[in-house]
């Protein structure tokens, strides 16, 4: 009997590389990644050799705005479970992209789940990755999250995430497909894309102690309030999610244990620094969201119930571990551009 496939569509993300890393440890697995033939594979390097000698790592070809790609990459992988990880990830970039935001995250989703049904013999469990962000600016008195609050959205993200997530439960009921939903609240750790918050502050206090850039982070709304989880937390709860009795149609929400505003988090990271004395913070306009969702605190007692998932690694691990990978980064590759 041959070994379970897997696609992950944007295998060369931040979740995507750190999932990949997870199912190749803890699975026999043959995992097919989906990625643009553009996509930078910075995220993947330490994969490479393997997936050049095919050990049980594939790279194929798709973009989720190309119906015959995915056509080509679900035909090439023909998968058991499929993780949806890829799309216009970046809530900032969405209000000067919404165009590109929306087609990619709500009409790609539907090009997937349409190839995917439309495919003879496939039968897949289909995680379909939404995003706290659906439920945008929430009111105190609807802390912490739970599923059954409304969507109020703050960002074309946020707009398109919902039209994602409503695809995935349409799918199900509609056509029976085996699609779940999840709304992952903030994560982070190595490898986090430098637009978000945390990253940019790790990415400037390295580039500072590299003696790279002047001693000032330069920052946004401070005030905003989260609740933070690690990546590779993140990843074993996706795992969980199609492994253990899948619920088609089913949204969860999922998220960490630790929540602090935007400041407790830069203080820190800060904190950590050997030039910690020196730095200065400064607000940055342009760092500024047109409307924030600045209450993000889950209730994450559903999923929990479900598989008795719960976050394991600490705060302060996740924060030092993003810090080091910047501090890598810049001794590898020296300068680099302040985001």
């Amino acid at each position: 009997m041959s070994a379970p496939r897997a696609l992950i569509t944007g295998i060369t993300g931040m979740v995507g590389s750190h999932l990949t890393d997870y199912l190749l440890a803890n699975t026999d697995w043959d995992i097919y990644g989906m990625c643009r033939w553009r996509s930078p594979l910075d995220n993947v390097e330490h994969l490479l050799e393997r997936a050049n000698k095919k050990d049980r790592l594939y790279f194929v070809n798709g973009d989720l705005t190309d119906t015959l790609s995915l056509q080509h990459a679900v035909e090439e992988s023909q998968p058991d479970y499929i993780f949806h990880l890829a799309a216009q990830s970046y809530p900032k970039t969405s209000f000067t992209s919404p165009i590109n935001t929306l087609d990619t995250n709500i009409l790609g989703t539907e090009r997937l789940l349409e190839v995917v049904r439309r495919s003879p013999g496939l039968d897949p469990v289909i995680h379909v990755c939404s995003s706290s962000e659906v439920f945008g600016r929430v009111p105190k008195e609807k802390l912490p999250i739970n599923e059954k609050c409304s969507f109020h959205p703050a960002s074309p993200y946020s707009i398109s995430k919902i039209g994602t997530d409503l695809i995935g439960k349409f799918h199900a009921e509609a056509y029976g497909q085996k699609c779940v939903i999840t709304r992952m609240f903030t994560h982070t750790g190595p490898r986090r894309g430098d637009v978000f918050v945390e990253s940019t502050f790790a990415k400037q206090i390295a580039l500072i102690e590299a003696g790279l850039i002047k001693p000032i982070v330069k920052v946004g709304n401070l005030d905003s309030l989260r609740t933070w989880a690690d990546v590779r937390d993140a990843v074993r709860a996706y795992y969980m999610l199609v492994t253990m009795d899948p619920q088609a149609g089913e949204s969860y929400n999922i998220g960490g244990a630790h929540t602090c505003t935007v400041r407790e988090m830069l203080d820190f990271l800060i904190s950590q620094s050997s030039r910690r004395a020196d730095i200065r913070v400064e607000i940055d306009p342009e760092r500024l969201r047109p409307l924030d969702a600045d209450l993000q605190i889950p209730d994450i007692g559903k999923f929990n119930k479900h598989t008795g998932w719960k976050p394991e690694i600490p705060f302060e691990k996740t924060m030092v571990d993003l810090l080091h990978y910047w501090r890598e980064r810049i001794t590898k590759h020296g300068v680099t551009l302040v985001r």
